[in-house]
């Protein structure tokens, strides 16, 4: 993990300093139990992003959301219905947590894990076609 980007998410989880700082700190948490070799880091001017092989995905936070973004999110199997954002995009795909929102957890973390594994399997093609060429 990248020190200075932890320590930044720390930082915004406690500036919120509400439901939104104590909704991130417990999806950062399901992140870090689905997949201990996650990797944070800090990008676009303040964004809390999880990667391993790539980005998995990002906790931005807003007056009224915490937006959880999947970098693969459109080619991942969803069968719990967790995404209910940005469903019509062809790569991403988002979950909105509002105040009172619930997350299925053990749903959550079998979703950052496929991310995971989009991940591994993108970057075997691409290794694959390099060797190709």
């Amino acid at each position: 993990m990248s020190a200075a980007a932890s320590v930044n998410i720390d930082k915004r989880i406690a500036e919120l300093g509400d439901w939104r700082g104590e909704m991130l700190a417990r999806v950062r948490t399901l992140i870090r139990e689905a997949d201990p070799d996650i990797v944070e880091a800090w990008k676009w001017r303040g964004v809390p992003v999880w990667e391993h092989d790539g980005i998995v995905c990002t906790g931005e936070t807003y007056k009224q959301i915490v937006k959880l973004t999947f970098a693969r999110g459109a080619s991942l199997t969803d069968p719990k219905k967790l995404f209910n954002s940005s469903l019509d995009g062809n790569v991403r795909r988002a979950i909105d947590i509002p105040e009172g929102g619930k997350l299925d957890e053990t749903a959550f973390k079998a979703l950052v894990r496929a991310a995971v594994t989009a991940n591994k399997e993108a970057l075997a093609e691409r290794a694959a076609k390099k060797k190709k060429q």
